[in-house]
């Protein structure tokens, strides 16, 4: 049994990643500025929820004492710079810092959760901010890997950012093999599979840094049954 912490872990893909590291026996902590999920599931109660801003580690850094890695998956696509949310902010700066406090804390590994490209309509400071974050976590003196997977698409309840047509569509990309490999680096990806690679990478060993869309998508060494909830 390891401990993780997440960052952002009540978010879309940091409440998969949580849900999944409980069921299968992991000790999990989150931080996140909401604390915990407003969300009536078994595996909610045995993480460790902890309301805290990333970017004020003194108020969430003993979270770390005795965790062997961390996940960050907090990231923005809009701009609201009168909350201090920026795209250079929270896709980058925000995940330098979460690893600089891993890397004191001596934590094992660190996973970034990146991305392929630019989502549709959005700054392309979103993937420079990104591909900055991806430069300074890999040089830092612990086991870094960055998965970029291309959209994301939710599974059962948690259903994520897009519109349940755009959703449901997406998913019926990803369930025809044929058809996703035509979408190259733009391949739809359940939540869940991209959780289960992400929590993978943080427990094994000599992870590689950078894991693409192909190598996300072809990881078939996890749990079956991805869209059963």
């Amino acid at each position: 049994m390891s401990c993780i912490l997440i960052t952002g872990g009540n978010g879309f893909i940091g409440r998969e990643i949580s849900r999944i590291a409980v069921e299968d026996g992991h000790r999990v902590r989150s931080i996140a500025r909401r604390g915990r999920p407003a969300i009536d599931e078994p595996w909610v109660a045995e993480v460790d929820w902890n309301a805290a801003d990333v970017f004020e580690p003194y108020d969430w850094r003993e979270q770390l004492d005795g965790c062997d890695a961390v996940i960050h998956t907090i990231a923005t696509i809009r701009d609201s710079p009168e909350q201090g949310v920026t795209l250079e902010r929270v896709n980058g700066d925000a995940a330098i810092i979460a690893g600089l406090e891993a890397e004191r804390a001596n934590a094992s590994a660190f996973v970034f959760l990146s991305a392929s490209g630019t989502p549709p309509f959005v700054s392309d400071r979103y993937q420079r901010a990104k591909r900055r974050a991806e430069r300074a976590l890999l040089d830092l003196d612990l086991q870094a890997s960055v998965l970029r997977p291309g959209p994301i698409y939710g599974v059962g309840t948690n259903q994520g950012h897009f519109p349940r047509p755009v959703n449901r569509a997406l998913q019926l990309v990803d369930d025809h093999e044929w058809l996703a490999r035509r979408f190259g680096d733009a391949r739809p990806i359940s939540v869940t599979h991209v959780a289960r690679v992400a929590l993978k990478a943080a427990l094994t060993p000599n992870t590689p840094d950078l894991l693409s869309v192909p190598d996300i998508s072809s990881d078939t060494d996890l749990h079956p049954s991805e869209h059963e909830r």
